[in-house]
């Protein structure tokens, strides 16, 4: 659970107790074998699709239009510095319907501005319909949240207070009473429900012919109010995703579908008790799982050194296997949609680092929280005055198969001896060449990488120094081969 938009503060005690309350149960419903097949994003080719990049970005919270800080100039320079394919973009509710049944259509250009200066980059485009503490019109005074609209706020006057550790509102009075209006448990019926899904449609009808959209992520962190646990997700939560995905559906086929559990306690590492969501689209089922991660002992303000490292490595251990067996229940691939830190903290890099070793061992996508200008992004201000890379653009700057043209088994990047590493298995249906991301400060500049072909067939390997892809293109091999790619720098 992210600041609004600045840095985390420690996890309160009372949120602590509530996991606590909650975990058994939770925890009981998921637990079954895990001995299932890795799920995959495919494109259009059939290729299996890696994503890696950031969330953009926490400053749209604050921006009077919503909006994120970057302009075209800058998602260049983060190609640049970290080869990233894919973007979190933040939206709000309260910025795309300001009143009840009117769409700014304004607001949505804009949007799709900048989602047009990604696609032209490669980006794969995620939208995130974001919220903090349900909205700012909570407490007109404070403002102190993100994402409903004012006309969608209904706290029957209950007060907000302002609180030093900003994850506390979320237990204010009228925080929990807007949420209870609008998952219909506070007596009333769910017609804000139905008002969010029927934006969601907007939105898709919007962007369902953008090439660069691949994904809607319903809503951001969902809390449950006076609802929790099994009861909240299994109930309302999957029925506000059941109400967002038939409106999307009636005008977007294509587009992947990201579900989030409740935040509290799944973000620290309890598994989600979401059900099976079917999709209504026509053929397979395009519903991505898409949890967050920030560890419990680190929210507890534990470094990721000395003692308090082993305990750390053991959180982000349950809290993978608990993805992959929430992941399996809903038959969908994972991508992790938020992890991050302050990265002045001590270990922050090796964390990080960690956490991408994670996601490529469990198959899945991931985006850093998030690219802002502050100590938790991957900026510094250069000598010009411009963005020079910091620590976790160094990190975040790593290979890594942006697609695969077959069924992936593994893959690994060993950064000291330079060595990447891909095996997959040949299908029939799949074209277009396995795309390779390569960073210089590994592969060095002015020279192509080598290639060693494991398996039946023949390769050929175009390099795009510009990009610093390999486009690696396997002929010969039958469906069925297992073909292994190993590339090192010349």
């Amino acid at each position: 659970m992210q600041p609004p938009p600045g840095k985390r503060g420690l996890v309160p005690a009372a949120l602590i107790v509530l996991v606590l309350l909650l975990g058994s149960g939770v925890a009981a419903l998921t637990r079954h074998d895990t001995d299932a097949p890795v799920r995959y994003l495919t494109d259009d080719q059939g290729r299996a699709l890696f994503l890696h990049g950031l969330n953009t970005s926490g400053s749209a919270k604050d921006d009077p239009d919503h909006l994120p800080w970057i302009t075209e100039e800058d998602v260049q320079t983060e190609y640049d510095a970290m080869g990233t394919n894919f973007v979190r973009f933040l939206i709000q509710w309260q910025a795309l319907e300001p009143e009840e049944g009117v769409y700014d259509e304004d607001y949505l250009d804009e949007v799709a501005e900048r989602v047009d200066w990604y696609a032209e980059r490669g980006y794969h485009v995620l939208l995130d319909m974001h919220q903090d503490l349900y909205g700012r019109f909570t407490n007109t005074e404070q403002h102190s949240g993100n994402g409903a609209p004012e006309w969608a706020t209904r706290t029957d006057d209950l007060p907000v207070r302002p609180r030093e550790q900003w994850e506390l509102v979320y237990l204010e009075p009228g925080v929990m009473r807007a949420f209870d209006h609008f998952w219909g448990t506070a007596g009333g019926d769910t017609d804000l429900m139905d008002a969010y899904a029927d934006a969601w449609r907007h939105v898709a009808d919007r962007f369902a012919d953008e090439p660069a959209v691949i994904g809607y992520d319903l809503m951001n962190e969902p809390f449950g109010g006076s609802l929790q646990g099994t009861d909240f997700e299994a109930g309302p939560l999957a029925e506000l995703y059941r109400r967002s995905m038939e409106r999307i559906r009636e005008v977007d086929q294509d587009t992947w579908i990201f579900v989030e559990g409740q935040a509290v306690g799944v973000n620290w590492g309890l598994p989600s008790a979401l059900p099976h969501l079917e999709d209504p689209r026509e053929g397979e089922p395009r519903v991505v799982y898409a949890p967050h991660m920030y560890a419990l002992p680190m929210d507890l303000g534990q470094p990721y050194e000395g003692d308090s490292k082993g305990g750390i490595d053991a959180s982000v251990d349950a809290w993978s296997e608990h993805v992959r067996l929430v992941g399996e229940r809903l038959e969908a691939p994972i991508v992790l949609g938020e992890f991050g830190l302050d990265m002045s903290g001590a270990g922050a890099p090796e964390f990080v680092e960690r956490m991408l070793e994670e996601t490529e061992t469990m198959a899945a996508g991931r985006t850093y929280w998030s690219n802002d200008l502050d100590g938790w992004g991957p900026w510094e201000e250069a000598d010009d005055g411009g963005l020079a890379p910091g620590p976790l653009a160094h990190v975040m700057n790593r290979a890594y198969p942006r697609a695969v043209a077959g069924e992936p088994l593994d893959w690994g990047y060993d950064a000291e001896a330079g060595e990447l590493t891909v095996r997959y298995t040949e299908r029939d249906g799949v074209s277009g060449a396995t795309e390779l991301y390569l960073p210089s400060d590994v592969f060095g500049e002015g020279h192509e990488p080598t290639v060693v072909l494991g398996g039946d067939g023949s390769w050929n390997a175009e390099w795009d120094e510009g990009m610093r892809v390999l486009h690696v293109t396997v002929t010969g091999a039958a469906d069925g081969d297992e073909t292994v790619l190993t590339v090192t720098p010349e």
